[in-house]
């Protein structure tokens, strides 16, 4: 199947924009949002408590920059969609609770360019399954890792895929439970035929290894479940 072009994504999110909105629960189509999305709080705390900078690459509507911004009242955040819509909500959402947008991009992260040793955190939701290649995933490692300042960090939320075939079928049939207690069969199709046509996720396995080999000192698996995986990695 011929995957989802970057103009067709871009078009698919700007219609969806309030789909991606509820800080609380996260998306409903994904297993264990809300657990990841605390998880992933809890940890910047802990590890960069005197964070002054972050870049959201994928924003979509804000929920992680808003998470961030609970703990960090004066941080500066730095926005990246490839949606005109998301990234206009993501700001409206974080200015209103008295939060400070410095950057606001509209863009590719393949084709961006982030500036050298800038953030504390950057951090990446649902939006790294839809790079295309190996070498991609290796590319944008290698400019997060150059956009960091030393120790900072880099917190990815996102649906992974296992290697192995056997495995990848019992996940998707536990993702597919799932979906059909969440809203029905016809959701879950719905959900599988999206995954099909816009996504190419790439195994945990290789996530972490890239993420070693682009040069962070450490990088770890947060929380895994069926076929989403949390990861962290710190320069």
């Amino acid at each position: 199947m011929k995957k989802s072009t970057p103009e067709e994504l871009r078009e698919q999110f700007n219609k969806d924009v309030e789909h991606y909105v509820n800080v609380e629960t996260g998306q409903t189509s994904t297993m264990d949002s809300q657990l990841a999305i605390n998880l992933i709080e809890r940890s910047i705390l802990a590890i960069n408590p005197q964070a002054q900078s972050m870049c959201d690459i994928g924003c979509g509507g804000g929920n992680f920059a808003l998470r961030v911004l609970r703990n960090f009242p004066d941080i500066k955040i730095s926005l990246l969609d490839i949606s005109p819509n998301m990234l206009s909500r993501a700001e409206e959402r974080i200015t209103q609770l008295g939060g400070k947008v410095v950057q606001k991009t509209e863009g590719d992260i393949r084709y961006i360019a982030l500036p050298a040793e800038s953030f504390d955190i950057v951090t990446a939701a649902a939006v790294l399954h839809h790079l295309r290649a190996q070498t991609e995933w290796q590319l944008v490692f290698e400019k997060v890792y150059r956009s960091l300042k030393p120790g900072g960090t880099f917190w990815i939320w996102d649906l992974v895929k296992y290697d192995d075939p056997h495995l990848q079928k019992i996940q998707e049939e536990r993702f597919a439970e799932y979906l059909i207690q969440q809203d029905g069969e016809a959701f879950q199709k719905e959900i599988f035929a999206r995954i099909a046509k816009s996504d190419t996720p790439e195994s945990s396995s290789f996530i972490l290894q890239t993420l070693l080999q682009a040069g962070f000192s450490q990088a770890d698996i947060l929380h895994k479940n069926a076929v989403f995986c949390a990861i962290y990695a710190k320069k």
